[in-house]
């Protein structure tokens, strides 16, 4: 029982910054707009978060940082799909190269002499808290969770929320009943691009161990996130189980038997992304008329067309 609990907890750990680039990816796509830049802007909140934490030594301000940066990425994004009506998948392949490519320039600079590390004080602080029945539990995985959760209301409770998903099934009719359908769009996206900043910011804080690594901190991270939006079928709660589901195979060669000792770690390492493919398959042909995708997902608006 003790091994079980450890292994829920580190698929718990794992899965947190996919929660925060999956649920940050459904917020653009609830609004009609496909964003293949998660990668890059988690790359960008890894380094303005990491940079922001050894600076202030402040988790909250790595955490602003991180969404901010995220953030900007984002509204340039914005700029360029629906103001300049740019093709989707080209701004978002090129934000990614772009935030991919920016932070390891930098991150590589920071790193030049030494790997910058985080104070021990804030160390301390973000260490994981155990909970009663042998979890343990990170202090940044709470705001993915309140995240979810408001994001769920959101959309099921409120007269906004209603605006938001009429403009990712039909911006011609949202336009026509008086929304703003640009507003919309650069609100949704702004902010579901900060969210995917402070997932980068999870994994150079949390899951590099507190030390800054040029490469390999967000590691695909971002392309698993926007596989599992269409996993979770849009859904913001239904995000918090797939992410530590796909957390938990990212964690299984850490909590292997003995007998399967001999399966070498690259195996395991490669699941979650075997996992991915698996998912695009069985869903990419399946149709839901109360869960598909929204209808106007990956096109540009013109009103002039309406």
């Amino acid at each position: 029982m003790s091994t079980f609990l450890n292994f829920l907890s580190a698929a718990i750990l794992a899965g947190t910054p996919l929660l925060y680039g999956t649920l940050g990816e459904l917020i653009c796509e609830k609004a009609g707009n496909l964003n293949l830049g998660v990668e890059g802007m988690m790359w960008v909140g890894a380094l303005a978060g990491f940079y922001a934490a050894i600076t202030s030594q402040s988790a909250v301000l790595a955490l602003l940082a991180a969404f901010a940066s995220g953030a900007a990425c984002a509204a340039f994004y914005a700029f360029l799909t629906v103001s300049v009506r740019a093709n989707q998948n080209v701004a978002g392949l090129t934000l990614t190269t772009f935030g991919v490519g920016l932070s390891l320039v930098l991150g590589h600079r920071m790193a030049s002499h030494t790997a910058p590390q985080l104070p021990h004080e804030l160390k301390a602080r973000l260490a994981s808290w155990a909970l009663p029945g042998g979890l343990s539990l990170n202090p940044l995985t709470l705001p993915a969770l309140i995240l979810c959760a408001a994001a769920a209301l959101f959309y099921a409770k409120t007269r906004m929320g209603l605006h938001v998903r009429a403009v990712g099934e039909n911006p011609g009719a949202a336009d026509a009943a008086g929304i703003h359908v640009p507003l919309v769009k650069y609100v949704s996206i702004i902010l579901g691009g900060g969210i995917c900043g402070m997932g980068g910011a999870f994994m150079s804080l949390i899951t590099a161990n507190g030390s800054w690594q040029p490469s390999g901190i967000v590691n695909g991270f971002g392309w698993i996130a926007v596989a599992l939006v269409i996993f979770v079928r849009w859904n913001p709660l239904l995000a918090v189980l797939g992410s530590f589901l796909f957390g938990a195979f990212r964690s299984m060669n850490y909590y292997i038997p003995n007998r399967m000792a001999a399966i070498p770690q690259a195996f395991y390492q490669m699941l979650p992304f075997v996992l991915t493919i698996v998912v695009l398959l069985a869903t990419s042909g399946r149709k839901n008329a109360r869960r598909a995708e929204p209808a106007a997902l990956g096109g540009s608006y013109f009103r002039e067309e309406r």
